[in-house]
């Protein structure tokens, strides 16, 4: 095979820092990834398959990040945004699909008596607190310490431009641990408006963490007996673990709940989900946007939803992800090496123990898959996708095979 360059999407991002602050900022900044071993710029994708502006072909586990969840191109999803496009996108108000999509999101939801549609995860996470603070009139939102929620100022993980204020009524408790959350509840007491938190602990760079049994049930139970709100944050896991969203997998139901990533197979989509005792209070609290109701990215989310559900989407990200997780782990012990393989089977990260959070060898790792036609982060959780088959499977499971064995020449035990 010929060896991986990068000459096009390197004199790409040479430009790209001439016009744009660092070339390319946020979660797709090439700096998080393996130094010379990524591109920096892709030219298409199909299916479980993408393309950088080289040639280079990947099989991709990284799903643009998560939005990705049919494959890319689906052609369900294509046509249905081909015959919206006839029609047109952006109007003066919503076209009808702004009423379909809420429908049938209602339908497939359990907690669910509404939904309202935005862009990103950000929007609407943000949202879910403000409405929070507007239904309880009380100031203060808790959130799991590290966790991620958009890049807003209140939850950012970033700290430039981000004053004191503008955390002032942010508090703090530890995922998994139910006693630092009654604490936090406890030294607030009638102060907490709502708890915002993922259905499992992807905090980036580390290990995944499932809820620990009783977690979630004890999060719902103290929001109900001290009047918060119980927000979930499934921006990231929503469509992937289960159709009516990642809280059905886990026993529990929030009373708010954000969706944005796999909703609409890469258009730009975003929904909050809630319970009929927070209707009047939502209608109370501004939201809006100059493309929220947008129509060619609801034609495309209720495509996306639609064919998940007919071909059983969910359990084959499952069944792949479970086929693609047993072979590293018996590669990685083969070459000697403790990991860490943490998640859910469709949204998986894997971590060396003898790295002790440094990332040195899962960057090198990830780094030799890339250079061999296999797309995952080094600090990130990797993504499944419905249009992955047992082939991508195999293929990858030559390469990180490989990748193992490069990093134990790297790293002798």
């Amino acid at each position: 095979m010929k060896p991986y360059s990068f000459d096009k999407s390197n004199a790409l991002m040479e430009r790209a820092r001439k016009v744009v602050p660092g070339g390319i900022y946020g979660h797709q900044n090439p700096a998080m990834l393996t130094r010379g071993a990524f591109p920096s710029f892709f030219a298409r994708g199909q299916g479980s398959h993408v393309w950088d502006v080289d040639g280079n072909e990947y099989i991709d586990y990284m799903a643009s990040y998560g939005p990705i969840v049919l494959g890319h191109r689906h052609p369900r999803v294509e046509e249905a945004v081909r015959r919206q496009m006839e029609l047109g996108n952006c109007f003066n108000a919503p076209g009808p699909l702004w009423v379909e999509l809420a429908e049938y999101m209602v339908s497939i939801t359990p907690f669910a008596d509404w939904t309202v549609f935005a862009k990103n995860g950000s929007d609407v996470c943000t949202w879910a607190t403000v409405l929070a603070r507007h239904a309880t009139g009380r100031k203060k939102i808790a959130m799991c310490s590290g966790a991620y929620h958009g890049a807003h100022v209140w939850c950012t993980p970033a700290p430039g431009g981000v004053m004191p204020e503008d955390r002032a009524n942010v508090v703090y408790f530890n995922y998994n641990n139910l006693s630092s959350l009654r604490d936090v509840i406890d030294d607030n007491e009638g102060e907490i408006a709502g708890v915002i938190l993922s259905p499992f602990r992807h905090d980036a760079g580390h290990d995944q963490e499932l809820p620990v049994e009783g977690f979630l049930t004890g999060v719902r139970e103290l929001c109900d007996r001290n009047g918060i709100v119980f927000i979930l944050d499934d921006v990231r896991a929503g469509f992937r673990l289960h159709m009516g969203g990642s809280g059905e997998l886990f026993g529990v139901r929030p009373d708010l709940s954000t969706y944005c990533k796999a909703m609409g197979n890469g258009y730009p989509i975003s929904a909050c989900m809630g319970r009929d005792s927070l209707k009047q209070a939502a209608q109370e609290v501004f939201f809006t946007g100059s493309y929220f109701t947008s129509s060619i990215p609801m034609a495309a989310s209720l495509a996306c939803l639609r064919e998940l559900a007919a071909i059983g989407g969910v359990e084959r990200m499952r069944m792949l992800g479970e086929k693609l997780r047993d072979g590293m782990l018996a590669q990685a012990r083969a070459h000697g090496f403790e990991v860490t393989y943490s998640g859910p089977p469709a949204m998986p990260y894997m971590t060396f123990k003898d790295d002790h959070g440094r990332h040195d060898r899962i960057k090198a790792f990830a780094g030799g898959c890339s250079l061999n036609g296999v797309y995952l982060a080094p600090r990130h959780n990797w993504f499944l996708t419905a249009a992955h088959t047992e082939d991508d499977i195999a293929r990858t499971l030559e390469v990180t095979d490989a990748a193992f064995a490069t990093v134990r020449k790297q790293f002798p035990a």
